[in-house]
């Protein structure tokens, strides 16, 4: 069986088991052997696993626990879904996705990191502005985290704004 045709079997049993967590192991391979098209499904795969998992923790409801795997990556997959909003400049619609993301973590941390992103996207502050003046971008580089988690004293003035 060749590398990518494994790739393919790894993929098909990671979405039909909804493990998202599994699918972002396979994200580097997935880069290095699929074509553009079929690294899109790849992602809108982890997409639509997601939104999944948001409808099912919404109808139970219950918050969602960043020590959890799955949890976690789901939380990883929504986050990108809205950074990609707002880097197109639908903001409107980043902003609801991060409000929505500032409630479904227990993550205390999470949540004000996604307010902050809501009320920069609601004030109309475009991601460049954003990067710039609000995000901390290298401390949140030291921290590891998935998300922008750490904010400038700029941030603070938006905060007091809102």
């Amino acid at each position: 069986m060749s590398k990518i045709e494994e790739l393919k079997e790894k993929v098909l049993k990671a979405q039909q088991e909804g493990d998202i967590a599994s699918l972002y192991v396979l994200e580097s391979d997935a880069h290095e052997f699929l074509e553009d098209e079929d690294l899109e499904g790849f992602y809108a795969n982890i997409l639509d696993l997601a939104l999944e998992k948001l409808t099912s923790t919404l109808e139970s409801h219950r918050q969602m626990d960043m020590n959890e795997v799955q949890d976690f990556a789901t939380l990883r997959a929504l986050y990108e879904y809205a950074i990609e909003h707002y880097h197109v400049g639908k903001l409107q619609d980043a902003s609801a996705l991060f409000e929505v993301l500032s409630g479904l973590s227990q993550d205390e941390k999470f949540s004000k990191a996604m307010k902050l992103h809501q009320i920069a996207a609601t004030e109309g502050l475009d991601i460049d502005n954003f990067l710039d003046k609000i995000a901390d971008i290298e401390s949140t580089q030291r921290l590891g985290t998935f998300y922008i988690s750490e904010f400038s004293k700029e941030a603070q003035k938006l905060l007091d704004n809102a």
